[in-house]
């Protein structure tokens, strides 16, 4: 009888997907460009320092396509100047209370040493971990590298051709102006002693100005899970392992955001705290040592997350008319929703996740 149900499962499963793909929702995974790439890296690059921002203007202000080679020394000027700018509008430029390479961009400010001495100290300890982490977002390095690590061998970093023809584009000047207006929100939000995602952006009346401020908060979501966990019957999402909902219980679900929360600002109308995008995962998925914390699931997922929504609108579900005015009047409306909010997500968060 096991068996038999099994099978009726993956029929059913099957049939489904053919429908999906008859009606046009066959969903895919897009190409991320050269700009996607490093948009990921300054909006979502891993930094508890600023020196990621500083690293990425340096690198504009020095691309030339007469040498790709370019040396520590080189790079500390535009390095500590960036850094010293910021730290005289804004003193905070680390979630750290401590760090003797920003005290020496202070001292140079306050006149105690000389442009030279910064330098010194800056190719001494400006670059020791920037370099490395610079092209990490989430848990994982993207697959394209703006530059390669050569310090060893020459002293410096050497610029890839995804660099170059990245930055003989049209759009690079705006590429420069992004990464300044972030660099502004990221200290705005330590100033704040916020968390950078819990910072709202907005624009003045003309759109000429932007401006952060911190009421925003974000909305609880754990009594959702009584209602999730009707359509995945004490499962996680991911992964089909046992899940609770009981307060208590040691097997408590995570109710996780498919489309990460973090991405909200940057995927407006997008609803991203709606029921669609939400989720049961047990701890491991959620927030283990390899689990997807903020990261895009792979296409298998996003299926199922459309066969979830599905279920819940067609069984009458109490939730099925949140579900509708949330995604969409009808199936093919629904999945290219999911298709479109998914297709922004991972042009933002190019490294794809899956449960191990």
């Amino acid at each position: 009888m096991g068996g038999l149900l099994v099978a009726l499962a993956l029929s059913v499963k099957d049939a489904e997907i053919c429908e999906n793909r008859r009606q046009g929702l066959d969903f895919t995974t897009t190409t991320p460009t050269r700009e996607n790439y490093w948009r990921s890296i300054i909006l979502f690059g891993r930094n508890v320092a600023s020196y990621k921002f500083a690293l990425a203007k340096s690198l504009i202000d020095l691309k030339s396509p007469d040498n790709d080679l370019i040396t520590l020394d080189q790079l500390s000027e535009p390095f500590s100047r960036h850094l010293c700018e910021h730290i005289a509008s804004s003193d905070k430029q680390a979630t750290s209370s401590k760090s003797q390479f920003l005290d020496s961009c202070r001292e140079f400010i306050a006149g105690s040493i000389s442009e030279h001495q910064l330098h010194s100290i800056t190719m001494q300890k400006g670059f020791n971990n920037v370099i490395d982490a610079f092209h990490v977002v989430g848990k994982g390095d993207i697959p394209v590298r703006f530059f390669i690590d050569e310090r060893k061998e020459s002293g410096g970093i050497r610029v890839t051709d995804d660099f170059y023809e990245l930055f003989n584009l049209k759009e690079s000047d705006s590429l420069a102006d992004e990464t300044e207006a972030r660099w502004r929100l990221v200290e705005t939000a330590w100033e704040l002693n916020i968390s950078r995602n819990l910072i709202s952006v907005s624009a003045n009346e003309s759109g000429e100005d932007l401006y952060a401020f911190n009421g925003y908060r974000r909305i609880d979501i754990t009594s959702s899970r009584d209602a999730l966990n009707g359509y995945q019957k004490g499962t996680c999402f991911y992964c089909s392992t046992y899940v609770d909902t009981l307060q208590g219980s040691k097997f408590l679900a995570d109710v996780d955001h498919f489309v990460p929360h973090r991405l909200k600002e940057h995927i407006p109308h997008s609803n991203l705290d709606g029921v669609w995008n939400l989720v049961l995962a047990c701890r491991m998925c959620n927030r283990g040592a390899d689990g997807k914390f903020d990261q895009i699931p792979i296409k298998k997922h996003l299926e199922n997350l459309h066969r979830r929504n599905e279920y819940l609108i067609k069984s009458h579900h109490p939730l099925k008319e949140t579900l509708i005015r949330q995604t969409g009047r009808n199936e093919r409306d629904r999945g290219l929703f999911l298709q479109k909010v998914y297709d922004e997500a991972h042009k933002l968060m190019p490294v794809l996740w899956d449960c191990k």
